[in-house]
């Protein structure tokens, strides 16, 4: 099975660890090196981000 093709991008994956405080483990072991829960979270929180910026829009 190939691997998809990334949607969010690299910068806000990061800016995403950061804020969620599992950035190290991804400087050390990298993208894989994480826990499913930090993955999952990572997702949520990506996803409450465009939901914010989907209702920023639509106020302006």
């Amino acid at each position: 099975m190939g691997r998809r093709r990334g949607i969010m991008s690299d910068h806000l994956k990061e800016e995403i660890a950061k804020e969620l405080g599992f950035y190290d483990t991804v400087q050390q072991e990298g993208w894989g090196g994480i826990k499913s829960r930090d993955a999952g979270n990572m997702v949520k929180r990506a996803i409450e981000i465009a939901e914010q910026n989907m209702q920023q829009k639509g106020r302006s």
